[in-house]
């Protein structure tokens, strides 16, 4: 727990000192000024409100026992086992199979799945994904993710507008060196993410087996996402693909290039940890 503070803090810590960086190359001293005032403004916004932003931005719909039992109860008997208070359940309307967990802490937690991982996966793997989604709640991983998914967004977008309307004056760089900082800002908060997101999943995929006690189910779960979302785009996360690394399985359908960045380990090796943790 005191780690994830820690990495939270850095990650909150390092947003304050990009958008300095990035306010300098494109104002100097003054926009240095007021981009790390705004930056600490986001960072108060997304610590207390990101969750609700993603779940928004989703088109995320809450549900109940009555709305939807089979991944209610799931979630409900899971959380039982984890001994985590019961996490706010939403549904998606994408046909992608996909799911991610939100919120700030585990007494404000929320779990989401869209329909199409509830009509793919079998009652048993669809609890190993749940799991998995619970294991982040359990150690505190949704804040971090949460609050990196919409901080870089934010970055992207202020780094957008600096090209568009940034001008020099007398106390700027020259153009090269801010469309460097343009360039690069968007880039290192990515970068922040990527550290974060590999070796937490597979924490997540170790601990989702633990608390489902079934880790064939959550190693065939992960199997046929991986097979299903190539073919169907998640439109959501191809126009915010910040919120990438919040997904059990990467939903971009980047390919070349873009694969240096995905935010997950191989879904091979996640499949093969899990199988030695069968045997």
């Amino acid at each position: 727990m005191f780690g994830n503070w820690l990495k939270t803090s850095l990650l909150m810590a390092a947003i304050v000192a990009l958008f300095g960086a990035l306010g300098a190359a494109l104002g100097g001293t003054q926009g240095m000024l007021m981009a790390l005032a705004f930056g600490g403004a986001m960072n108060f916004f997304a610590y207390w409100y990101s969750d609700k932003l993603v779940l928004r931005m989703y088109d995320a719909h809450q549900v109940d026992a009555a709305g939807a039992p089979q991944l209610y109860n799931a979630v409900r008997e899971l959380a039982r086992n984890a001994d985590l208070p019961m996490p706010r359940v939403y549904l998606i309307d994408q046909p992608q199979p996909n799911a991610f967990a939100t919120g700030r802490d585990p007494e404000h937690a929320a779990i989401a799945a869209t329909t199409g991982i509830v009509q793919l996966l079998t009652p048993r793997e669809l609890r190993g994904v749940l799991a998995h989604e619970l294991t982040h709640v359990k150690h505190r991983d949704t804040l971090i993710s949460t609050v990196s998914a919409t901080v870089a967004g934010a970055i992207s977008m202020l780094a957008q507008f600096g090209l568009f309307f940034g001008g020099r004056s007398d106390n700027r760089p020259h153009p090269a060196v801010a469309l460097i900082m343009i360039i690069l800002a968007p880039l290192a908060a990515m970068l922040i993410q990527l550290a974060i997101s590999r070796a937490r999943e597979f924490e997540a995929d170790r601990g989702g087996a633990e608390i489902s006690g079934d880790p064939q189910a959550l190693a065939s779960a992960l199997d046929k996402i991986e097979h299903h979302a190539k073919g169907l785009p998640l439109d959501v996360a191809e126009r915010h693909p910040e919120t990438a690394q919040m997904m059990i399985i990467n939903p971009l359908s980047g390919a070349g290039i873009a694969g240096l960045f995905s935010t997950h380990p191989a879904t091979q090796e996640r499949i093969a940890r899990l199988l030695a943790m069968a045997r």
